[in-house]
C-alpha cells in the first residue's frame, strides 16, 4: 500500500508540474532593456532587440543548453525545487523532460533537489550535475543513466553544479554546497571545500584548485587556454580566469570582472556563463546578462532587473537562452 501511495503520489507531482508551466507556441512578451556600455556590442546585439519572456511559472530556472537534433532543435533547462528538467521547442512549448532530474530518494532533501547546469556531449547524450545524488551524471540513449563522477578521494562531492565540456570529451565542473539541505553546514557534508574539477574521458577525476569559496558557473575560451569560473559569494562576487596550463593544471587566477558594485543595483550574484566562438563572454549576475570582453572589459547588461540564473548559446549563436528566476528568456543576436 505504501509503495503504491508513493507511486501515485509521483506520478501526480510530474502532472502538475507539467500543468503548472507548459505553454504553446505564442507571440512572446518582453521584459528589462538593453544597456549598452560599448559599441563594441552592436556587433553583436542590434539596436532594437528585445528581451523575449518564452515561459514563466516555474520555481528556479536554471542549466539551460541548446540540443540540435534533425527537426527544429530544443532548448532543455531545469527547475531545480521541483527535481525536473523541461523541454521548449518553438512549435510545442513547455513540455516536462523528465521527473526527477537530480535526486532519487525517498525522503525530503532540502529545497534544491533536482539537476543544475546540464551540457551535452560529443554523442548528443545529456550530461547533468546533479544536486540530490550528489554527482555528474549520463543520460544514456536507452534512458538509464551513468555516473560520471560523486567522489573525490573516497568523499562524496557536495553538489555539482555547472560544467563545460573540451577537446576529447574532458569535462569541467564547479562542486559548490547549494544543494545540500543545509549547505555549508550540512552534517552529511565529506568534502570542507568547493572545488573545481577536471574529469578525463577516461575517467580520471583531478581537483584542479579550491581556491574560490563559490565557485559557480564555468566556461571555457574558444582556445581552451583559459577556464572562466563566477564565483556566488557576496564578499567576493566576481568572475575569474584562470589559464590552463600545458600539463592541464591552472595558472594563477585573474581578476576578470567585480559584481560588487552592481549588487546596489539589482538582486543576484555572478552565476552561470557561456562563451561565444568570439570569445564573448555571457555572465549571469545582478539584474543581468553581463556581455565581457576577454580581457575583462564589460560592454554592456541585458537586464531583466530580477535574479538571473544562467544562459546558453544556440548552436549558430544567432540567440541567446536565458533563465531568470522563474522564467525562460531570448535574446537575438547578429
Amino acid at each position: 500500500m505504501r509503495k503504491f501511495s508513493f507511486v501515485v503520489l509521483t506520478s501526480l507531482f510530474a502532472q502538475f508540474v507539467l500543468c503548472a508551466t507548459t505553454t504553446h507556441a505564442q507571440t512572446p512578451t518582453t521584459l528589462g532593456r538593453i544597456e549598452r556600455l560599448d559599441p563594441a556590442l552592436d556587433a553583436r546585439i542590434a539596436e532594437d532587440t528585445k528581451i523575449e519572456v518564452l515561459a514563466s511559472g516555474f520555481t528556479w530556472c536554471e542549466g539551460p543548453v541548446w540540443v540540435s537534433d534533425a527537426g527544429e532543435g530544443y532548448l532543455l533547462f531545469s527547475d531545480i525545487p521541483r527535481n525536473s528538467i523541461f523541454r521548449w521547442t518553438a512549435s510545442r512549448g513547455v513540455e516536462l523532460y523528465m521527473n526527477p532530474s537530480g535526486y532519487t530518494g525517498i525522503s525530503y532533501y532540502g529545497l534544491e533537489p533536482g539537476s543544475n547546469g546540464l551540457a551535452v556531449d560529443s554523442e548528443g547524450r545529456l550530461v547533468a550535475c546533479e544536486h540530490g545524488d550528489r554527482r555528474v551524471s549520463l543520460l544514456t540513449r536507452g534512458g538509464g543513466k551513468l555516473t560520471l563522477a560523486d567522489r573525490f578521494e573516497g568523499r562524496r562531492l557536495n553538489s555539482p553544479n555547472d560544467l563545460v565540456f573540451g577537446e576529447g570529451g574532458v569535462l569541467y565542473f564547479t562542486d559548490p554546497p547549494y544543494g545540500l539541505p543545509e549547505r555549508a553546514s550540512d552534517p552529511r557534508r565529506e568534502l570542507d571545500f568547493c572545488g573545481i574539477y577536471r574529469l578525463d574521458a577516461d575517467g580520471k577525476l583531478t581537483l584542479l584548485t579550491k581556491q574560490l569559496a563559490r565557485p559557480n558557473g564555468i566556461g571555457l575560451s574558444p582556445d581552451e587556454k583559459t577556464l572562466y569560473v563566477a564565483q556566488s559569494d557576496p564578499a567576493a562576487p566576481v568572475w575569474m580566469a584562470f589559464p590552463i596550463n600545458e600539463d592541464k593544471s591552472l595558472g594563477e587566477a585573474k581578476l576578470l570582472l567585480d559584481a560588487k558594485s552592481f549588487m546596489a543595483e539589482f538582486p543576484g550574484l555572478p552565476d552561470g556563463l557561456d562563451v561565444a566562438k568570439d570569445g564573448t563572454i555571457y555572465g549571469s549576475g545582478p539584474g543581468a546578462i553581463y556581455v565581457i570582453q576577454p580581457d575583462g572589459k564589460l560592454i554592456g547588461r541585458i537586464i531583466t532587473e530580477g535574479r538571473v540564473s544562467n544562459c546558453t548559446l544556440s548552436d549558430d549563436e544567432k540567440t541567446l537562452y536565458i533563465t531568470a528566476d522563474d522564467k525562460v528568456c531570448r535574446v537575438r543576436l547578429k
